[in-house]
This record gives C-alpha cells, structure tokens and sequence, in this order.
C-alpha cells in the first residue's frame, strides 16, 4: 500500500509548516464514513480509499509527533515515521470492531516514533530492557514541578514502572544534564575550567602512533565493508549515515529511488548487517 500512492511528505528544508497547514485542511471523516472507505479498501483493495482514511488522519500524526519535540530530534523525520505507523494502522483496521480509526491508529503512530527515537537518540541506548523504556518515555509526565526528585517521588515512579530507584534517578540525571564548558570563558583569569584538571595522555608518542594505525585501519575497514554492498545499498548508507550535513531522511531515499520509506530502511537495516559481517575480524 505504501508504495502505491504518494503522500504529501514533511520537509527539514523550511516547508514543514507549509505541510502542518495543508494536513490540518483536510477534514476528518465521520465513522460511516470511515466504515464505507474501509470496506472498499479491505474488499477490493481500493487504494483510493486507503489514501483518503491516511490523508484524513495525518493531522493526529502531527500533534502525536509534537509530543517528542524533547528528543532533540527533528521534526519531520518524527512525522514521517509516524505515518509509516498511521499506513500501518490503515493496513490493519477492521471497522466492525467498533473503534476508529483515530483512536486504533494512536499505538501504531507511537510505536514507530518510539522505535525511531531509540534507534536514533543518543541517551536512549541506555534503556534496552521494556522497563527501562517505559521509565524513559513516561518519567517527564510522572515527575510533579520542575525540581529534583525526591526518593520518595522517585520510589513511586520505580514502583508505578517495575525498575529500580536508583534507575529513576539515573535517568532524571541523563536527561535533565547540562552540558559544562570544558575551557573557561574568555577573560576569566581567576577560576578553573575543566580543562585544567586534565591530563593530555594523547599526546604521548607511542599513543600517537596507535592512534594513527587505528584511524587508517578504522578508514580501510569501512571502505572494505561498504564495497560489500551493492550500488543502491552503498548510495542509502552514505547518504544516511555518512553525510556532512545531517543525513538524507527515509523519505528522501525513498522518493530518489521510487519506492516506500518502510522500503528504504529495510535495505538499510540489511546494509548494516552486511557491514557488521565484514568488519568482524577473519
């Protein structure tokens, strides 16, 4: 279905408010309507029906996706993924279940803004367990006012979630940490930054040779393993993983080379594993 018809895409190149505006100005659907367009959809496979339930519903991706602007992730690419998850939901919708498809629709778009920001945040590698990820997406809504957690709060939060205290508190501090100068501002002659209290151990010769053999080893491992792929599959590593200027997004690929966002990261995700393979050591 996805790869069937074309979507109106969110952009990171100052069109995304042009998009919200245009999503939000298609109306909702009334449930018998609803109902008439999945039947045509699941009984014929109608895929004109299918694009009207998904164009009337990406205005709930939009506000869902809002709701993660904390992850430093951009906005567009969370939109995007949600509406692999809002095709997702269409895919699957039964309307004689008695449930619409707004509220059917919500897991989906979640689930797969959820698995993007784990696959892409930096600090959320620390929550590999179920636990740890509902702790992760749902201790800013459970801690009350903007101060430090108490034990007690943090004791509640641990039980109301099934970790530990002390994992409550660990995340608090990950994802309420500032960054520190490590050099002292300008002009600042009297204190101490950082930077003073380190040892520069790099710069010793034999670490400096070691760097050097690692770095060119680091370079020709990665130019052995990107060999390995195939032209398309080399095309959407690099330009997702490689580029200078934030990376390529899935519906970027996907419109260059005329296929599904879900597409695109299929073959990234098997690209990845080829590479894996070759980099291990014979």
């Amino acid at each position: 279905m996805t790869a069937t018809f074309a979507l109106p895409v969110p952009s990171t190149s100052g069109s995304l408010e042009q998009y919200i505006q245009a999503v939000n100005s298609v109306p909702m659907l009334t449930a018998e309507e609803e109902t008439e367009l999945a039947t045509r959809f699941h009984g014929s496979n109608d895929l004109e029906a299918a694009k009207k339930l998904v164009l009337s519903h990406l205005r709930v991706v939009v506000s869902i996706a809002r709701g993660y602007n904390g992850y430093g992730l951009q906005q567009a690419d969370l939109i995007q993924e949600g509406n692999i998850g809002l095709m997702k939901a269409v895919k699957r919708f039964q309307p004689d279940r008695g449930v619409r498809l707004f509220s059917f629709a919500v897991h989906w778009i979640k689930a797969e803004i959820h698995e993007f920001i784990l696959r892409n945040w930096r600090l959320v590698r620390i929550a590999t367990t179920k636990p740890q990820r509902k702790l992760f997406f749902n201790l800013r809504s459970m801690k009350q006012g903007f101060s430090a957690l108490s034990d007690k709060e943090a004791q509640r939060i641990a039980d109301d979630l099934g970790v530990k205290r002390e994992e409550v508190l660990e995340m608090e501090t990950r994802l309420t940490g500032q960054d520190i100068a490590l050099v002292a501002d300008e002009g600042d002659d009297e204190g101490f930054a950082p930077i003073d209290w380190l040892a520069d151990n790099d710069s010793e010769p034999t670490r400096q040779i070691e760097k050097r053999a690692f770095d060119h080893l680091q370079t020709a491992g990665l130019e052995h393993a990107l060999s390995s792929l195939d032209a398309r599959s080399r095309r959407i590593i690099e330009a997702r993983w490689l580029a200078d200027d934030g990376g390529a997004t899935l519906h970027e690929l996907a419109a260059e080379f005329g296929v599904s966002a879900e597409r695109i990261r299929q073959i990234e995700a098997k690209a990845l594993g080829k590479m894996k393979t070759a980099l291990q050591p014979a």
